[in-house]
């Protein structure tokens, strides 16, 4: 597809939930947001700056070379990061500050911020969840950034719409995942 000049652009940056993990290339969130986008009438290029395995930190050492290569300004920034942190039992602590790192520097760059928030899994400590659980929404507050709560709504824990892993979405999961979080770009980008 041609980019036409007055096309929006829109940062996708996040880990493998973002990157399209295990799914052909043109059915990641990424291309799926762009069609669902444009199907609305919004003429939008998304960018999948997505890295499988990338935690908090992994994102906020490679935000700057991500923001320099871009060829404008995104007119937002969606940023879906924890995951990993939260699977591999980063403290909360040091994921929220590499989020207000990252959030920080969007922020200085007038980058406008659409949080695509993550929750603990219910395997993990009540105190961990408590705590990993209240980074998004304390962040958003802090940022004046939009808050899609659960960037995994109605798709973690069904089976039909995750891949052979039980981790990753498939296609149908990742049209799940556009299906919940485009009305939160939609009035991020105030349409």
């Amino acid at each position: 597809m041609n980019d036409a000049p007055d096309d929006l652009d829109i940062l996708a940056f996040g880990d493998s939930l973002t990157a399209g993990y295990g799914l052909p290339r043109d059915k990641g969130f990424a291309p799926q947001l762009e069609a669902a986008l444009r199907s609305r009438g919004v003429p939008a290029r998304v960018i999948n700056a997505g890295i499988s395995g990338d935690t908090v930190a992994a994102g906020w050492a490679r935000l700057p070379r991500v923001v320099a290569s871009l060829r404008r300004r995104p007119a937002l920034a969606v940023v879906g990061l924890g995951g990993n942190d939260m699977l591999r039992m980063v403290p909360p602590r040091i994921t929220r500050e590499g989020m207000e790192a990252i959030l920080g520097e969007l922020q200085r760059r007038e980058i406008p911020v659409l949080i695509a928030g993550m929750y603990a899994a219910p395997f993990l400590s009540r105190q961990y969840q408590a705590e990993f659980n209240a980074i998004y929404p304390q962040l958003a507050r802090q940022f004046g950034a939009s808050l899609y709560p659960f960037f995994l709504a109605g798709v973690a824990g069904v089976p039909r719409l995750n891949l052979f892993d039980r981790v990753h979405p498939n296609e149908k999961g990742v049209a799940r995942m556009v299906e919940g979080i485009v009305p939160y770009v939609l009035r991020a980008l105030g349409r």
